[in-house]
């Protein structure tokens, strides 16, 4: 399975973004979407997850803000970031865990979008 994330950019503080994470090739399932981000000169840290019954769960520095929610038909998965802070400047990747079609567990990540956070 390979991800593309997009929807990154610049956004002034208190703004909003939408960052969208599209699946591509074949898989059992896929059975948790993650978001991570990386902030400059920082390790990478867990943001969300969504889950196959559609449970969410959030980084508490991002929760009441950040939206994470999925469309199975399109394969895609989106981050809503809303009132947005300096502190969310990082680049941000998507990440799944799923089953093979050969019935084996994997994982794949994508390539990164870059969400800075400025006046």
């Amino acid at each position: 399975v390979q991800l593309q994330a997009s929807g990154g950019g610049l956004v002034q503080p208190g703004g909003s973004l939408r960052l969208s994470c599209v699946a591509s090739g074949n898989a059992f399932s896929i059975n948790t979407w993650n978001w991570y981000r990386q902030p400059p000169g920082k390790q990478r840290e867990w943001v969300a997850m969504i889950i196959r019954d559609d449970s969410t769960k959030y980084t508490d520095s991002v929760k009441g803000r950040f939206t994470i929610s999925r469309d199975n038909a399109k394969n895609t998965v989106v981050l809503q970031m809303d009132s947005v802070q300096p502190e969310d400047t990082a680049v941000y990747y998507c990440n799944v865990y799923g089953t093979s079609t050969t019935l084996k567990p994997f994982t794949s990540w994508g390539q990164g979008t870059l969400v800075t956070v400025s006046s």
